[in-house]
């Protein structure tokens, strides 16, 4: 079951699309977006099934300097990070069969402080997820991968701006 986005949503602020050849490439433009993260931010990760979310989330933690095995808390929900210079939280809602499933864990209060929350499959937790401040949707195209990022407040154009320079 699939979950509309926020359809009271603004138009985007800044928008960029890329090609991703490999996941390598994903890994990198992770670490590139990794970057520019600021506490309090909202990423959210759209695509199908092996799209390549984790793989970008993961060279995002490993510019970060997250070492260690960096896996999708598909069964775990959510996996914490504490970094030095942000705590973040990696969130998957695969599993989620309702959007209700997010309010009874008591993620909400995750989205409130100043902790980054990076959400694979928000569209399950449904409209119970506060606007993002960057959208990530990956896509399939030949034998890589196309994103196309959007921001959608100002914090997250500046995250993609920062990708230009």
């Amino acid at each position: 079951m699939t979950h509309s986005s926020h359809l009271s949503r603004p138009p985007a602020r800044v928008q960029r699309t890329a090609c991703l050849p490999d996941e390598a490439a994903t890994a990198r433009f992770g670490g590139r977006l990794a970057e520019n993260l600021v506490p309090g931010m909202h990423v959210y990760l759209r695509g199908e099934l092996g799209a390549g979310k984790t793989s970008l989330i993961r060279g995002m933690l490993r510019r970060l300097g997250v070492a260690g095995a960096v896996k999708s808390p598909t069964y775990a929900l959510v996996e914490f990070y504490v970094l030095s210079r942000l705590d973040l939280y990696h969130f998957d809602f695969y599993r989620f069969t309702d959007p209700s499933e997010f309010e009874d864990a008591g993620f909400a209060d995750h989205f409130r402080g100043q902790g980054v929350c990076l959400v694979e499959w928000p569209e399950r937790a449904g409209e119970f997820l506060p606007p993002p401040d960057l959208e990530l949707t990956l896509a399939y195209s030949g034998g890589g991968r196309k994103i196309d990022a959007c921001a959608y407040s100002e914090t997250g154009g500046r995250c993609l701006e920062g990708l230009s320079e």
